[in-house]
């Protein structure tokens, strides 16, 4: 299934910097960024719930903002895109070996 993940985290201060860089690390391991502080991970369950876990555990609920949008198995036709930067492939291998 497909997951969006946005984010906003405060970064006045050295800790709020040092969380967005985790956050975007741990989406980073699982999809691939679309925009600045927004990811598009195709995940089974369990992986989805890894993610969150992890993502929340990092993220201070009193600073920053985490948003989860499930787009399910049949998002081909939810995503239109215009613009720079080329829609990824999520069926494909994200690692280039």
């Amino acid at each position: 299934m497909l997951i969006l993940v946005s984010y906003d985290v405060n970064t006045v201060t050295a800790a709020g910097r040092r969380r967005l860089r985790q956050i975007a690390k741990a989406c980073q391991n699982w999809g691939i960024r679309v925009q600045n502080s927004v990811f598009e991970c195709n995940l089974d369950w369990s992986q989805w719930l890894t993610l969150k876990a992890q993502l929340e555990t990092i993220c201070d609920p009193a600073l920053d903002s985490l948003r989860y949008y499930n787009l399910g198995n049949n998002y081909h036709n939810h995503i239109h895109h215009y613009g720079a930067k080329p829609t990824p492939d999520l069926s494909q291998d994200l690692l280039d070996i």
